[in-house]
């Protein structure tokens, strides 16, 4: 489980420091979303959980009439953000708790999130909220991982490291949305109707050069449910973890790329 004071200092640092890497892992994913949200501009657009910027800075610069807005608890991700929207006037970056977040004249016809969703703490609260503020016609897409074992790149690597495998328990991570029963319920008690899924699958790009190993073995170190494991080894215990980590990264690697199968939902609902 990762908390919010967690994105807010540690995890949070971290994944702006290394967007680059995640931008590039969920690069197929961000394709098949944008491609769900589709044209909507003259529309006010709120990106929840917004990361670095990427899905928000992608819809601006597609729809330079509409107005977005990324929402995010890590002021490092949101400071990465803003560097990286400088030259759009259309976007912008607020540092904010989307699930209790209340803006002024700003009430989103679009709201969408590329898996920034599955943290909140109190998820009917944080969806009715969201509701409650967007406009009235407003629609929602948003992505969330499926079955944590059908995601080989957090799930085996948990094996090998011999540390508790990723489950699909509701408790605010990554693979809280597994269950479409769940997220279903959650979003019909917050007041959001004409719920669907959509399956998704895509390659979650770890590693690509001259030597995608050891990129792909970077960045399993610094960002994911793997990344606390690691950082806590020393001596010979991290490398042997490492060896284990390459001999495993082979079975994925296909020339200068090592790419791993990873299985999504696109979430659709509306007002």
């Amino acid at each position: 489980m990762t908390t919010g004071n967690e994105w807010r200092e540690a995890v949070g640092r971290s994944w702006a420091e290394n967007y680059r890497l995640t931008d590039r892992a969920f690069a197929g994913l961000t394709e098949r979303l944008l491609g769900r949200i589709g044209g909507c501009d003259g529309c006010q657009v709120l990106d929840i959980g917004c990361g670095a910027g990427e899905v928000a800075l992608a819809v601006a610069r597609g729809n330079p009439g509409a107005k977005v807005v990324g929402v995010d608890v890590s002021p490092h991700l949101v400071e990465a953000a803003w560097q990286r929207g400088a030259a759009l006037g259309n976007v912008e970056f607020v540092l904010a708790d989307a699930a209790t977040w209340k803006p002024e004249q700003f009430a989103p016809h679009l709201l969408v999130s590329r898996h920034g969703v599955m943290f909140f703490d109190v998820p009917v609260m944080a969806f009715a909220n969201l509701r409650a503020i967007s406009a009235s016609d407003a629609r929602m897409v948003f992505s969330c991982f499926r079955d944590a074992r059908l995601n080989p790149w957090a799930s085996e690597l948990a094996g090998i490291l011999k540390v508790p495998a990723p489950g699909n328990s509701t408790a605010p991570g990554p693979f809280a949305f597994a269950d479409t029963g769940y997220v279903h319920g959650i979003l019909d008690n917050a007041g959001w109707g004409k719920v669907e899924f959509e399956e998704v699958d895509f390659a979650y790009i770890a590693g690509m050069g001259d030597d995608p190993i050891s990129d792909a073995l970077d960045l399993f170190k610094r960002i994911g449910p793997a990344a606390p494991a690691l950082r806590a080894m020393q001596g010979d215990a991290l490398d042997q973890a490492e060896r284990w980590i390459r001999t495993w990264l082979e079975d994925y690697r296909s020339g200068n790329l090592v790419a791993f199968p990873a299985a999504a939902w696109i979430v659709t609902a509306s007002k």
